[in-house]
């Protein structure tokens, strides 16, 4: 006799901190077209990205995510603050975090290494090279990589 067992699978929780709904809306359809079951929580701002990640208010009940895409010029704080807060605390550190940004700055490469990102990827202007980009991201970062579980 055989006994097999079967893991539950789980989506994948994503948090994308992004200020521009345009480039929000892109990114969602991207993921929703993934081949891996995931949800995508989008915020935008780094406040805001700070409260759901420690269930803070009417984030009290979401989901830890396994991963983030964090924009870095945003309001309010910036995603480069937001990296820094998160790599600071010993509960969210684990979390890996992919820099998706317009700048292709030097200096915001570096300081995002320096501070522990994950990913620094900068976002193409054409929205076709963009769905790619982010597929790219998906295939790599959620078919590919083993996350940390909580």
């Amino acid at each position: 006799m055989t006994l097999t067992f079967m893991k539950t699978i789980r989506p994948i929780e994503i948090l994308l901190v992004e200020d521009s709904p345009s480039d929000a809306d892109l990114t969602v359809d991207a993921f929703s077209e993934a081949r891996v079951l995931n949800n995508l929580h989008w915020v935008e701002d780094g406040v805001e990205a700070l409260t759901f990640l420690r269930r803070q208010g009417q984030y009290s009940d979401v989901p830890r995510p396994d991963l983030i895409l964090l924009d870095l010029n945003m309001p309010k704080k910036d995603g480069r603050e937001v990296l820094a807060e998160i790599k600071a605390d010993s509960q969210l550190k684990r979390i890996p975090v992919i820099i998706l940004t317009t700048s292709a700055a030097e200096r915001d490469v570096l300081k995002t290494y320096e501070l522990n990102g994950n990913c620094y990827v900068t976002k193409p202007i054409d929205v076709e090279q963009f769905m790619s980009v982010v597929k790219i991201i998906e295939a790599f970062w959620l078919a590919v990589v083993q996350l940390p579980s909580e």
